[in-house]
């Protein structure tokens, strides 16, 4: 794609053993541009592994290698320690599954989404309060004051959330990537938080990299679906034709939904073949 904010051809993340280095994501490629692009798979299929590479997130035991790996051209494999604390918050932000883990318990709410303000711009700390401000409102937090100021322990997991992505937002990147960023919400906080990210990526012509497990989600929220097993990837569709999906995979996948339908029945098992048995 020429639009393309990001390209990533042949990565392959490996990690040494006692038997010489094993891969577990295995020469895949993909692009994303101003859309959501949902990377699906069971667990341990290498989806959140080819995300934290994109991040350069990985462990130092890690070895990454692809063909190409390009951010609004930026040759992400040549960054230093330096350019990717230029990039992380500025061009490229991280959203991940519990607020529990990712906000600091020491520090206000207000400070923490200031962060990358603080990093990468030269506003006044006025300025900088101003925007978060306004960004805590426009992830519809109510009381954005109260909230500024208020500890992370005070928020509820949606509204601990909302901040994460306030924080991941405020000074505007145009990528991000997002790990399960519903898995520790209920069902009614899951749909908020994914119609909030979606509206986002539009109003600010962001791409958003949406990495989950729950295809029933991924074919409301994402336009297009990249399905990964075993650190392979093994179907590209639109989000809207998951359900005539033509692997033996995706389609049990699909009926691995739960659902009042599947109530009290056996859910498909994946033999090593890849087909549900």
């Amino acid at each position: 794609m020429t639009d393309a904010l990001l390209t990533v051809e042949d990565l392959t993340i490996s990690f040494p053993s006692d038997n010489g280095p094993v891969p577990v994501v295995k020469s895949i490629s993909l692009t994303v541009a101003r859309e959501i692009v949902a990377v699906v798979g069971e667990s341990g299929s290498g989806k959140s592994l080819t995300g934290r590479a994109i991040m350069g997130l990985l462990p130092c035991r890690a070895h990454v290698r692809a063909s190409r790996m390009l951010f609004e051209g930026i040759d992400l494999q040549t960054l230093g320690p330096a350019g990717w604390n230029g990039l992380r918050g500025s061009g490229m932000g991280l959203i991940l599954q519990d607020p529990k883990f990712s906000l600091n318990p020491a520090h206000r709410v207000g400070r923490q989404v200031e962060e990358a303000l603080l990093l990468h711009t030269k506003l006044s700390a006025r300025e900088r309060k101003q925007r978060a401000l306004d960004m805590l409102a426009r992830v519809g937090l109510p009381d954005p004051e109260r909230v500024y100021a208020s500890y992370p322990a005070a928020l509820s997991g949606g509204m601990g959330q909302r901040v994460m992505i306030a924080a991941m937002l405020i000074n505007r990147p145009m990528l991000i990537i997002a790990d399960e960023p519903t898995s520790a919400l209920d069902r009614g906080l899951q749909d908020q938080v994914l119609t909030l990210l979606r509206s986002l990526t539009e109003e600010f012509g962001m791409g958003l990299l949406l990495i989950s497990h729950d295809l029933q989600q991924v074919s409301r929220y994402a336009d297009r679906v990249i399905v990964m097993r075993q650190g392979e990837i093994v179907e590209r569709l639109p989000a809207s034709e998951l359900a005539q999906a033509q692997t033996a995979y995706t389609r049990g996948l699909w009926a691995a939904r739960p659902s009042f339908a599947t109530y009290g029945t056996r859910l498909p098992v994946f033999e090593d073949s890849g087909r549900p048995s």
